[in-house]
């Protein structure tokens, strides 16, 4: 559904907007004012069914969605992904029959091996992504059904789960888990492991979850908050909560108590920082080895090109699936945002509906790149026989996770706003 912009607010603007598709279903009253968290603009937002969803008039971008879960069945996907993560966590994913032993990857074990060999950075960036996330995805909301019940502050919670989205890259370490038994294919027979259901259950949950656990109804649920009697167009977007308001008398959202101002503080210089770090990050993570393998003695290094070529020797298109992950999404994400920040301080005012797609794709894509460590992660627990054959981490894969992070992080503090600022488009 396209909501109707409005210069000045009327309390029920006519005609009626229509849905996205053009149909002439029936639509509620709008009922309340709302400012775009991405172009600040004005417009009135309608109450919507369970499958409408609202966009903004001007830039296009989903400012609301009627599609939510219930508390109580976002709590027992919780419990269901909670009782599968240790079987998906500590069992074996994939197995392999290596100079007779037979040898298990965990996602645990990957996590260790990275750590024992003396990279506990690249461990915790592993960690996180794909074990801390997640937990902390299910503890968050079984603390949201049982707190309300003791009284209990819910905002921090709720802060969290409105960033914890991008962090959950369960689907993408499935990913590295295919590219990683197709490596080490050449060297032993790759057989599924035991854990893997419990893993493919747990990332189809969380999933699921994800799309359907509504942040902004949660803080409609819990923190219903009246405007106050001023001036519409004197309200402000809050970018944690996405409630449009007026500021309190300390100058804080009055619910979830951030500070409220018309700009994203520092916007364009955290961006410009993690930008500019993530650049010279980007040097050594493609220069240095990512990786070393021993075989029979004999060492052999590869960054990250040299091993995508050597993987294009037995399966081209599987070698393709690290090339974007691991160079044009990271190279493309660096090129895209320099070229934003820049926009910005140029003040250009041309191709603005272009550049927030160019912002809105670089914003999806940006954690696929954590694949290569994924895949150096598993390997590792796969293939580590001593001097025989040994697989360990090289000192570009530190570099490159940090370059990673970095660039998310730099798209996340990006105030899309400020690109608007110089434009008339409406």
């Amino acid at each position: 559904m396209k909501i109707q912009n409005i210069a000045s607010p009327a309390p029920y603007p006519s005609p009626r907007p229509p849905l996205a598709d053009g149909t002439k279903k029936a639509v509620s009253t709008i009922d309340r004012y709302h400012r775009c968290p991405e172009c600040d603009a004005f417009f009135a937002l309608p109450s919507l069914k369970r499958n409408q969803t609202a966009n903004c008039p001007r830039c296009d971008a989903k400012v609301s969605s009627g599609r939510d879960w219930f508390i109580s069945r976002l709590a027992a996907m919780a419990v269901a992904m909670l009782v599968l993560m240790p079987f998906a966590f500590t069992e074996p994913l994939i197995s392999i029959r290596l100079l007779g032993v037979t040898i298990n990857a965990s996602l645990f074990e990957g996590i260790w091996q990275i750590t024992r060999q003396g990279h506990p950075l690249t461990a915790s960036m592993v960690a996180f992504c794909t074990v801390g996330a997640p937990l902390t995805l299910v503890f968050s909301l079984l603390y949201l059904f049982f707190a309300p019940r003791i009284g209990m502050n819910l905002r921090p919670i709720l802060l969290m789960l409105q960033r914890l989205k991008e962090w959950m890259m369960l689907d993408i370490y499935l990913v590295g888990m295919a590219v990683a038994a197709i490596k080490v294919r050449e060297f032993a027979d790759v057989q599924v492991g035991s854990g893997l259901v419990a893993f493919l259950a747990l990332m189809i949950l969380s999933l699921l979850t994800l799309i359907h656990l509504n942040t902004d109804q949660l803080w409609q649920r819990f923190y219903p908050r009246m405007r106050p009697l001023i001036s519409p167009e004197r309200y402000r977007i809050c970018l944690s909560c996405h409630f449009t308001s007026s500021p309190d008398n300390r100058g804080r959202c009055p619910r979830c108590h951030i500070p409220l101002r018309l700009r994203q503080r520092q916007s364009l210089q955290k961006s410009w920082a993690a930008l500019i770090a993530s650049i010279i990050l980007l040097f050594p993570a493609n220069l240095l080895p990512i990786s070393i393998i021993y075989v029979n003695g004999a060492r052999t290094e590869d960054t990250i090109f040299s091993g995508i070529l050597s993987l294009a020797a037995g399966n081209i298109p599987v070698a393709l699936v690290v090339f974007i992950a691991s160079i044009l999404v990271p190279l493309t994400k660096v090129t895209v945002l320099f070229g934003l920040l820049l926009s910005i301080h140029l003040r250009s005012e041309s191709s603005i509906m272009m550049r927030m797609k160019m912002l809105r794709v670089i914003r999806w894509i940006g954690r696929w790149s954590m694949l290569d460590l994924f895949v150096i992660a598993l390997t590792m627990s796969l293939v580590n026989r001593d001097q025989l054959l040994a697989f360990t981490m090289g000192p570009a894969a530190f570099y490159f996770g940090a370059a990673v992070i970095l660039t998310i992080l730099a798209v996340e503090w990006l105030d899309s706003r400020l690109m608007w600022d110089n434009t008339d488009v409406e």
